[in-house]
């Protein structure tokens, strides 16, 4: 079964030394580590941080052009 909120990975998995955030997915090591065990309210939580920070950090959307996939369990 497909969780009902897809991982922000995009298989770009590196960390940026500086703001401590994944260059792929804008998330915290922290966040990636629990999200294949936490429940949609706190992914949805999750996602808004990361579209907050993914305006902040990159305008123009770069690499993941803003799509969320579904296969990714990270």
């Amino acid at each position: 079964m497909t969780p009902a909120v897809a991982s922000p990975c995009i298989n770009v998995c590196r960390m940026d030394d500086d703001t401590g955030l994944c260059l792929g997915c804008f998330r915290t090591i922290e966040e990636i580590a629990i999200w294949s065990r936490t429940a949609d309210e706190q992914r949805q939580r999750i996602l808004l941080a990361v579209e907050r920070r993914r305006a902040e950090h990159d305008p123009v959307g770069g690499a993941a052009g803003g799509e969320f996939r579904g296969d990714c369990e990270r």
